[in-house]
């Protein structure tokens, strides 16, 4: 049909654009007007066969609707409601006043649209093999149906942008128009259009139909009492072949209306009136079939590498609501799993435990969950592979360290797939049984969209519970989930800082400006607010030592700043006879001041105790040093109890004052000769709380039984994250301890505020002024004995919030005599070098 007598004219509603379109037939003058609507993706050539046969009796008008043919490509809206003002624009321009309208597919949107839009130009309206009313589409809901045509148009712009293609597919039948034009189209309002279609209307559509289901014809027939209907053997395409009778039922159906013979609903039968007033029943809706039940199947199958419970809960509930076969949902979660868990077991079989440190595996693995799963492994042997199924939190990291340990693929393969074939079919039918008919997650099912994803979260919510009550290391676990809920110190920082945050932002308008904050400490950059140098802070309090200077100062441990040196890391793993150059420069370095093991690894830049190192073995400074980069302390090991203590110092005061005292406790469990290293910790009443914690720190010994009475320290660093427990030292301040820590922080005439973490050979020494401080903190640094268990989170929040008022205070003393304020842009870039490793 696209030929020579093809047209194009330029419309200006909705929207400037031109309208391919092609006349056959009478004129207007002289024949009923038809308005061919094609499907999408489509284009009037899909009237090829039944535009010519319709010609002979009326004038029918074929356009390329916006997106397709020689219409318009590139338009701002491709919707039905945008396709039909066009329809009207095109018309108008033709001089047709009224129009028989058929549509085809996504064309029956677009003519159901031209009716709500303007009814009295509209003689009648035809619906083949049509869409309509979004509970019979896809998968019976807008805004799933919604995301999965926005996968679909995702996926065509990434292939016409991403595959070099030299113009090949540029306006191919699967473009852009195609995924627009369902992106764009609500379908939620059809519903109401045929509720209220007074006019005459045909459906006509196919019993083999796999793309729109027949129930939907059904459903449109119903809801317009006045409309015929007409089932026949064919399929979706029946449009397309030569011995259709779609032009024969068409033409007969117009020439009634014409002549006035056609049913309007006014005088519609009064027992179809009634009937389409009921509501919908959701028992109509028939399982997918065909074309759309293999896409939802592949959908299933790939959604299992999301996550495999919640895609597993989800095929239950749409087996539940009568959308999926029971088998066939199962089936293709069980392919899904399958395909994603046998690829992490070749990664670790493959590529080994550097896997772990690459995406997409360092988004779902942790390397001490691997290394504990691995010990697991090689001690109960191949029953773990099908335990660990039924243990959500094992799965990934297990069959990771079944492939890094050389496990046996057909004997891995025979194990997975019969915990796998248990497991599946087990989690699909509970949430069957949980959506039936009559239940809560049923009426949540109801409810949409919403409904559903609460559903999904409640069984999986259920799911996380009801599993763990089923072994003692389960419960534990969620003993200790309870008590980091309830305790507000384990609680992470996005729930507790808010209200500090709120108190900062206060006080820096009141101070009217956030960045004033930062002339704190003018010694150290950004008054130490991100990323500020460990080595630089230590060697203003006078612990760096040198081979010239092998001696540090008093009251700091004495420290080796290793600039970086070359190390062969990546080379060490793969040929292990290899020196690493990194651990020779650290010992060489070491020998020259005089420092032995034990000692204290740690990055020049970080905190929270992350990437540090007691090392007390050579193999601890060699493993260190193999994964260290940029600069690194060397740090003297420190015995004793470790403390925190926060300074104060005015610019105007002679003297400053210690404000507060933590006393920093290593967690410690004792054996008993019968229960391993894990149980000691879960039956431990403060330890379970931290349990995931202790599990990384100790993942080489969780399934060793200590002898009984042995002592078994859970955490060395007096870092709260790492396992420490804080607890106000507020009764150790004495004025010897007060005049040391004074004279210690005014060797840097630039600090005023921060915390000294130092450790003393016992409380009395620390509090006759003996110890040795490891590191200083600046602006961030916190008064740590809020953490104490005895005291509210509204106290640490006051708490908090006073020290940063005093932050203000002295950066607004220092800022009067010229300290330099740090701007809010730089700031930023420091905070974001921090955040992305590229700080120093």
């Amino acid at each position: 049909m696209d030929g020579p007598d093809t047209a194009r004219v330029a419309v200006t509603q909705p929207f400037d654009a031109v309208l391919g379109y092609r006349e056959l037939g009478p004129a207007p003058s002289d024949a009923p007007t038809l308005l061919l609507l094609h499907g999408s993706p489509g284009r009037k050539e899909n009237f090829a066969v039944h535009a010519p046969r319709l010609a002979r009796d009326f004038h029918v008008v074929v356009p390329d609707m916006l997106g397709f043919g020689r219409s318009s490509r590139e338009v701002p809206d491709h919707s039905a409601r945008a396709q039909a003002t066009a329809m009207f624009a095109l018309l108008d321009e033709l001089g047709v006043e009224d129009v028989h309208v058929v549509g085809y597919s996504l064309g029956g949107a677009v003519a159901l649209r031209m009716v709500e839009s303007d009814p009295g130009r509209i003689a009648s309206i035809t619906l083949l093999s049509s869409i309509g009313v979004v509970e019979l589409e896809l998968l019976g809901d807008h805004h799933l149906n919604h995301a999965l045509h926005g996968l679909q148009h995702g996926l065509v712009v990434a292939a016409l942008e991403g595959v070099p293609h030299f113009g090949a597919w540029d306006g191919g039948f699967f473009g852009t128009g195609y995924t627009r034009s369902f992106l764009d189209t609500d379908q939620r309002p059809l519903r109401a259009v045929l509720e209220t279609l007074d006019g005459p209307m045909l459906v006509i559509h196919g019993e083999r139909d796999f793309l729109v289901p027949p129930e939907a014809a059904r459903e449109h027939h119903r809801l317009v009492p006045q409309s015929e209907l007409v089932l026949n053997a064919e399929s979706h395409f029946m449009v397309f072949r030569e011995d259709s009778d779609v032009d024969i039922v068409l033409a007969d159906f117009v020439q009634r209306v014409e002549h006035g013979e056609a049913t309007t609903r006014a005088h519609a039968d009064p027992g179809r009136r009634a009937r389409a007033a009921a509501p919908f029943d959701l028992s109509d809706v028939p399982p997918a079939g065909g074309m759309l039940l293999g896409l939802i199947l592949v959908l299933l199958a790939a959604s299992t590498l999301v996550s495999e419970d919640l895609t597993c809960l989800a095929a239950g509930l749409m087996v539940a609501r009568g959308r999926l076969p029971f088998l066939e949902a199962t089936l293709a979660c069980f392919a899904g799993i399958v395909i994603g868990d046998m690829l992490l077991y070749l990664a670790g079989r493959w590529i080994g435990r550097p896997a772990v440190a690459r995406a997409p595996l360092r988004w779902m693995l942790r390397p001490a969950a691997v290394e504990r799963c691995a010990q697991w492994f090689a001690r109960r042997g191949l029953g773990v592979v099908f335990i660990s199924r039924f243990l959500p939190g094992l799965r990934l990291p297990t069959y990771f360290a079944a492939g890094i340990l050389g496990q046996g693929f057909f004997s891995f393969t025979l194990a997975f797939l019969a915990a796998a074939a248990l497991w599946t079919p087990l989690l699909v039918g509970f949430a069957v049984l949980a959506g039936a008919e009559a239940t809560p997650v049923a009426l949540l099912l109801d409810r949409g969209l919403l409904g559903l994803i609460a559903a999904l979260l409640g069984l999986l919510l259920l799911l996380r519970l009801a599993i763990p009550l089923c072994s003692h290391r389960g419960r534990r676990m969620l003993v200790g989930r309870w008590r980091r809920l309830r305790h507000w110190e384990f609680w992470p920082p996005w729930a507790f800082y808010p209200p500090v945050v709120l108190g900062v932002l206060w006080l820096a308008l009141k101070h009217r400006s956030l960045a004033l904050v930062t002339a704190v400490n003018p010694s150290i950059p950004d008054g130490g607010f991100v990323g500020e140098s460990k080595a630089d802070t230590l060697a203003a309090l006078g612990a760096v030592v040198t081979p010239d200077a092998p001696r540090p100062a008093s009251h700091v441990a004495a420290t080796l700043v290793l600039d970086e040196a070359p190390s062969l890391a990546p080379a060490v793993a793969a040929d292990p006879a290899l020196p690493d150059l990194g651990a020779e420069t650290a010992w060489e370095a070491m020998s020259a001041v005089g420092l032995a093991l034990p000692v204290v690894l740690k990055p020049d830049i970080g905190q929270r105790g992350e990437g540090v190192t007691i090392a007390r073995q050579a193999e601890d400074v060699a493993r260190h040093m193999a994964s260290a980069s940029g600069r690194t302390l060397i740090q003297e090991y420190v015995p004793g109890v470790e403390y925190g203590v926060f300074y104060v110092r005015r610019p105007d005061e002679p003297r400053g004052h210690v404000v507060s005292i933590t006393e920093k406790a290593r967690p410690m469990v004792t054996g008993d000769g019968e229960r391993t290293l894990e149980e000691l910790i879960l039956d431990d009443e403060r330890a379970v709380a931290m349990a995931r914690t202790y599990f990384d720190l100790h993942a080489d010994h969780l399934l060793d039984v200590p002898p009984a009475g042995a002592t078994i320290t859970l955490a060395e660093l007096g870092t709260h994250c790492r396992g420490a427990i804080f607890s106000d030292g507020a009764e150790l301040l004495t004025d010897a301890l007060e005049q040391a820590v004074d004279e210690l922080a005014r060797r840097d005439p630039g600090f005023f505020f921060g915390r000294f973490d130092v450790r003393a050979p016992s409380a009395e020494a620390f509090m006759g002024g003996e110890f040795l401080a490891v590191e200083l903190n600046g602006l961030t640094s916190e008064m740590t004995h809020v953490y104490d268990r005895r005291y509210s989170v509204v106290h640490a929040w006051r708490t908090l919030v006073d020290q940063w008022r005093l932050a203000f205070e002295i950066a607004a003393a220092n800022r009067a005599r010229g300290a330099r304020v740090t701007p809010l842009r730089e700031l930023a870039g420091a905070a974001w070098r921090f955040l992305t490793g590229r700080a120093g």
